[in-house]
């Protein structure tokens, strides 16, 4: 038996997330691509995804490289994730746009960052 996947389409605001303005479009993200108040991140799981194609202009952050502590085999300290939002060109005042695979998008948050946001790729 086959099962019928309805894929449903809509503006961000029209599919009543919780917090829609953490959320910008494919759309927005085009529009910004020039900007340099604006830095895209990719940041996937797995790691072919990203030389095989991004957003124009996006950094990798690598999630076993960049995300990971090597020897504690936790997640990076506040104070290497600082090290690494200065290293990719993130400063206080960017708006930083995150997107890849496994729901990554809550790695924005792990700076504390108000600045931050998640694209929502369509269906």
């Amino acid at each position: 038996m086959t099962e019928e996947v309805q894929v449903t389409t809509g503006t961000i605001e029209s599919r009543q997330y919780a917090h829609p303005e953490v959320l910008v479009s494919t759309e927005w993200v085009a529009a910004n691509l020039q900007n340099p108040s604006v830095r895209v991140i990719e940041s996937n799981e797995d790691s072919l995804l990203y030389p095989s194609g991004h957003v124009p202009g996006a950094v990798q952050v690598d999630w076993t490289v960049d995300l990971n502590d090597q020897v504690r085999r936790d997640y990076i300290s506040r104070q290497g994730f600082e090290a690494l939002m200065a290293r990719i060109g993130v400063a206080p005042d960017t708006t930083v746009v995150i997107y890849g695979d496994k729901n990554n998008w809550w790695a924005c948050y792990a700076s504390g960052s108000s600045s931050c946001s998640a694209t929502r790729t369509p269906a």
